[in-house]
């Protein structure tokens, strides 16, 4: 290697997401919906607490740490049903139409191969509960939706035990692109979810801010900025009783399952 190459500090692909997101100060949050599924806050201390499986790091920048709730299942539990289904999975959401919905009696466990936050249980398995003869293929994408975001519901829960209140989040991945998945999400986590506009923000370009703080001894904050916000979805009030009953019967679920499958 020659003489005056400059070697920077890594991130995993997380925290480097974070530094392209600028989410790098005390209570910046992001909600991620890949594959898998990330809640995702930047803290000014280490806040561990293990036993809720809430993942605690040192932070890509210096006395930074953050916190992050994951889910094994975000997208990819509306791909499987989408492959089950016979239909694409925008098709299957454009079904339930722009308006967010009340749940139905039908919930939907995203356990498809196992949860981490908050249960760290690699054995417990998803189910739909409470199927009726009427139960339509979009009362039961509207199920696998709520499923998710009830997921992230409890990652909120397990980082506001450990210290980490969460007023807001900025969403990113495939599934932000729904607009209806959103507004579940904001609705659930009664805070507002906002859509950066378009642009680059990810992994790859966070790290590449980080190799030019490295290279340049630039501010991090001023180098780490948050995008423009595009438009922000906000909870939906007259549905919060109602989002707030479906999510109590989805918590008490998980003991019922675990009981019966080990």
């Amino acid at each position: 290697m020659g003489a005056g190459v400059v070697i920077a500090g890594g991130a995993g692909d997380n925290a480097a997401s974070a530094c392209g997101m600028g989410t790098v100060s005390h209570g910046s949050a992001f909600v991620s919906l890949g594959t898998s599924g990330v809640l995702f806050a930047a803290t000014d201390s280490y806040l561990p607490k293990p036993e809720s499986a809430v993942h605690a790091f040192c932070h890509a920048l210096p006395k930074t740490w953050h916190q992050m709730g994951v889910i094994l299942s975000a997208t990819d539990a509306l791909n499987w049903h989408a492959k089950v289904s016979g239909r694409p999975a925008a098709e299957l959401v454009g079904e339930l139409g722009e308006d967010l919905k009340a749940p139905t009696g039908v919930t939907f466990l995203p356990y498809l191969s196992g949860e981490r936050t908050p249960h760290n249980d690699a054995a417990i398995r998803g189910a739909f509960i409470g199927l009726e003869h009427e139960s339509s293929r979009a009362v039961l994408t509207q199920a696998v939706l709520e499923g998710v975001t009830f997921a992230i519901r409890d990652n909120l829960e397990a980082l506001k035990s450990a210290g980490t209140p969460v007023e807001r989040v900025t969403a990113i991945g495939g599934g932000s692109r729904s607009r209806y998945w959103l507004a579940s999400i904001a609705t659930a986590l009664g805070v507002p979810v906002d859509i950066p506009a378009d642009g680059d923000f990810g992994a790859a370009f966070g790290a590449a801010r980080l190799g030019l703080i490295a290279a340049t001894g630039a501010d991090p904050v001023e180098v780490c900025a948050a995008p423009h916000t595009e438009a922000t979805v906000e909870p939906v009030a007259a549905l919060s009783g109602a989002y707030e009953a479906a999510y109590g019967r989805y918590r008490a679920l998980y003991p019922a399952i675990k009981a019966v499958t080990g």
